[in-house]
């Protein structure tokens, strides 16, 4: 399984406001963009949706910004990933219709381990994520500015 770069910019960004505390200045959008060399308008779809879930919160306006609606400790990876990734079935057994549909276990395991797989995200937080070296990487990104 491979994840989106949706999903991966998605982990960026809220990593990267695991830091932003330790700043005077707000966190913005074309920032993190530049830092992380993505485009502005894929980050602002990625930090819409990012706001919508209630992960971050934003301000607008002149001194306005970014910041993570909740201590890092609160966001589990794998809730993360699985909301990010927008992930059902990993094969849909309907279509294209498929001769075994109804007497194979390939739908069925593939789940299982699908689940296991976000089990053990879920092991984790946005605070194990930034732990070192990764959280002194980010703050070395927010010096470049």
């Amino acid at each position: 399984m491979q994840l989106t770069r949706y999903t991966d910019f998605g982990l960026r960004v809220l990593m990267y406001l695991t830091q932003a505390g330790a700043r005077e200045t707000p966190v913005t959008i074309p920032e993190i963009a530049e830092r992380f060399a993505v485009s502005r308008n894929h980050m602002v779809k990625v930090v819409h949706f990012l706001g919508q879930q209630g992960w971050v919160a934003t301000t607008r306006g002149k001194g306005g910004g970014l910041r993570l609606a909740h201590p890092p400790t609160a966001y589990r990876l794998g809730d993360l990933v699985h909301t990010l990734e927008r992930q059902g079935q990993l094969i849909n057994c309907a279509q294209p219709p498929c001769a075994l549909n109804g007497m194979c276990r390939l739908s069925g395991l593939l789940a299982d381990g699908l689940q296991v797989f976000f089990d053990t995200l879920n092991r984790h937080t946005l605070a194990d994520l930034v732990r070192a070296p990764t959280g002194e990487a980010i703050v070395q990104l927010y010096r470049a500015a």
